[in-house]
Order: structure tokens, then C-alpha cells, then sequence
């Protein structure tokens, strides 16, 4: 089964996506510092660096620096993190991307494989608060392909400003809500932070939108400007046939929902209350529509249970 994930948003940053160029250049002149390359401007946490060119050969392993070190609690494998960051290849005085400019923090699951490994790696026990260089061989970035201004085989150096990290539940948790309208899909209410059973009627789908509570939280209420970490089972509703599962993988997805595609389920998520099991029945309209996406059919509808664990 391929994962759908990267369907559902739009092409996010570098880490995950296609490079975005920066005009920004920096200095070549300065030394090293500590194996890594020196930071010659803005070397406070939150303000925009800039980074010196690599001096001699880069190293061959992952190397982590501590610039600053913040006071707030190690991330943790799992945890639903922000950041901000600037990216250079070792070689090259110019970034070739950075979330300062665009003044919009990073979102990701630590460990989830949303990003290179080099940064799944090196940001584990690092703290909140602390800002962190990594110098990160190819084989941890983006290898013998490259990727969009990035040159195959490049070691990478990335200023990463830890911001925030919130420990993700393994499982919604709620009121559970009656589920007797015959004519829809019944999703299990089971709390072990395995997937739950989704049983799809045989009749014809809803025409609309659907987006019931199956458990319903006390959280907060998802707005469309945030970022949600949930786990998911997706399915088609002909054929009962499952598309997506992120229970199976072990790894949450992170979705900002400013940049959820997938009409439906963004629509679904804003204005239900995280920590709560949400079932999503959307219709071609609100989906893919005519387009065949992967194993998903043109003119599917599709069918969601989702847990929303936290907000970020």
C-alpha cells in the first residue's frame, strides 16, 4: 500500500518537497567554528543567520552543534515540533531555503519520516528553546539524486531554532457519540492507539460533506490556521478498500491545514475539537474528483477515521 499522504497538501518546504531558491549570499571569508561552518550574522536564537562556506573536505557523519541551548524539555521521537531554519549546501555561500523570509514556522512529527534523516537524527534530545546547527552527509539528505537546486551527493548545513514540542497522545479519547444512522460508515470506538475498525455499508454514499464525532474531546477547536497531528485510516467507500493507514506505520502526519488540498478534509477537521475520533465521508467534489490519484479511482468517494491528537 503506497502512502496517499502527500496527496492531501499542497508541496510543502525543502525538508519534504521541491527547493525554494533564496537570494540571500553569505559570507565565504569566514573560519569555521567547532568542524562547522561559522554563523557571521545573526547568531541569536530567532533572528535569520547567515552562514559561512564550508571550509576543506565536509565531515562524513551527521554532526550536531549546540549554538544555544535552551531550557525546555528534550524532543523525544514522536513529538509534533516547530521550528524555524535556514539550509545551505557546505560548498555554496548562498541558502538555498529558510522560514525566516517567509515569517512561517516549520511543522513535523519528529521521527515520522516527514523529513531527511539527518534531521530526524540530529534534533532528537535536543531542547526547546535552543538553537542547533547540523552538518548532514548526503546519505542522510537527499543522496546521489539531489533534489531541486541541491546537487547530488551534497552535505548539507541547516540553522535549526527549536520552538515549540508537544508529546502526542497514543489514541483520541472522548465521549463516545451514537452512531445510528444506518446509512453510514461505523467506526470503532477502541482506545489502544491501534486503528479502528471502519465497516462501510453497501447502499450508496452521501452526496455531501459528512464530518460526525465518533469520540467527541474537550479540546480546543481546530481552526483552519493550524497545524493538527493526527493518525488516520482512509478507504474508498466502493469496494470497501483501504487506501491509507497511518496506524500501521507507527508515525503520525502532521498537516497544516492552510495547505490541505484535499478539500473535504480540511473542511472536516476546522471546528472539531482535538483529542477527538472524527468520521469523514467525502464526496469526488470535495476529494480527487475526475483525477485518478494512485490506487484511488476517478470519481471516489472516500472515507476517513481520524484521530486529531494535537495541535500545533
Amino acid at each position: 500500500m503506497r502512502r496517499i499522504a502527500g496527496l492531501l497538501l499542497a508541496p510543502l518546504l525543502l525538508l519534504s518537497a521541491v527547493a525554494c531558491g533564496s537570494d540571500d549570499k553569505a559570507s565565504d571569508s569566514a573560519s569555521s567554528k567547532n568542524g562547522v561552518p561559522a554563523i557571521t550574522a545573526g547568531a541569536k536564537f530567532g533572528e535569520k543567520p547567515t552562514l559561512s562556506k564550508g571550509e576543506g573536505d565536509p565531515p562524513k557523519e551527521l554532526k550536531t552543534d549546540v549554538i544555544s541551548e535552551g531550557d525546555g524539555a528534550k524532543l523525544k521521537n514522536g513529538d509534533a515540533i516547530q521550528v524555524n531554519y535556514l539550509g545551505q549546501a557546505w560548498d555554496s555561500t548562498k541558502p538555498f531555503d529558510n522560514s525566516f523570509d517567509r515569517k512561517q514556522p516549520f511543522d513535523l512529527t519528529l521521527g515520522a519520516g516527514m523529513v531527511i534523516q539527518g534531521w530526524d537524527k540530529g534534533l532528537v534530545g535536543q531542547k526547546v528553546g535552543s538553537r542547533v546547527e547540523l552538518v548532514i552527509p548526503p546519505e542522510l539528505g537527499y543522496g546521489e539524486q539531489g533534489q531541486g537546486d541541491i546537487k547530488p551527493n551534497a552535505t548539507l548545513v541547516f540553522v535549526v531554532d527549536v520552538l515549540k514540542a508537544t508529546q502526542i497522545p497514543a489514541s483520541a479519547k472522548g465521549t463516545e457519540v451514537a452512531q445510528d444512522n444506518t446509512d453510514l460508515p461505523k467506526v470503532g470506538v477502541k482506545t489502544d492507539g491501534k486503528a479502528p475498525t471502519v465497516t462501510i455499508p453497501k447502499g450508496d454514499p452521501p452526496k455531501k460533506l459528512v464530518s460526525n464525532y465518533v469520540l467527541e474531546s474537550d479540546g480546543e477547536v481546530v481552526k483552519e490556521s493550524d497545524s493538527v497531528v493526527v493518525n488516520y485510516v482512509g478507504m474508498i467507500w466502493k469496494g470497501a478498500k483501504e487506501f491509507d493507514n497511518t496506524y500501521s506505520t507507527g508515525k503520525t502526519q502532521t498537516f497544516p491545514l492552510s495547505q490541505v488540498t484535499l478539500k473535504g478534509l480540511k473542511n472536516g477537521l476546522i471546528d472539531k475539537k482535538v483529542g477527538s475520533r472524527v468520521l469523514l465521508v467525502i464526496p469526488p467534489d470535495q476529494a480527487f474528483g475526475d483525477q485518478q490519484q494512485q490506487a484511488i479511482p476517478k470519481n471516489s468517494t472516500l472515507v476517513f477515521a481520524v484521530d486529531i491528537l494535537a495541535k500545533v
